[in-house]
């Protein structure tokens, strides 16, 4: 048996009714691209909240994806797959944002002893 179409991602439905205008029925998507559009500008002015506003969203994404039965477009494939995603882009985001140069939020002391060894 061959397979001819591909399954719809669990939760991968209208995150609203048919009736409702199609932002409504996208609001988990809208919600996190317009997270990441904020990011974006706020980069223009501070580029180290921006970008954690945009690693912020994207473990909204994920929040979201764990609870909210029906996310639309937010669904991409399984929700495995979907939270693994959105859980390792948002995290090493906001902790690559938290360890920009200069005068870093966060310090890693081990980094310092991993590029000693691959640098030197």
């Amino acid at each position: 048996m061959l397979t001819r179409d591909t399954a719809r991602p669990e939760g991968g439905g209208r995150a609203a009714s048919g009736s409702a205008p199609a932002p409504y029925r996208q609001w988990p998507i809208l919600t996190v691209l317009g997270g990441v559009v904020v990011g974006l500008l706020l980069s223009l002015a501070e580029a180290r909240v921006g970008i954690l506003v945009v690693g912020g969203s994207l473990l909204l994404g994920a929040v979201l994806r764990r609870f909210v039965p029906s996310v639309g477009m937010l669904a991409v494939r399984s929700r495995f797959t979907d939270l693994l995603t959105y859980s390792v882009l948002g995290t090493l985001i906001v902790v690559l944002a938290l360890m920009a140069q200069p005068n870093p939020w966060l310090e890693l002391p081990f980094l310092e002893e991993v590029i000693r060894f691959t640098v030197h």
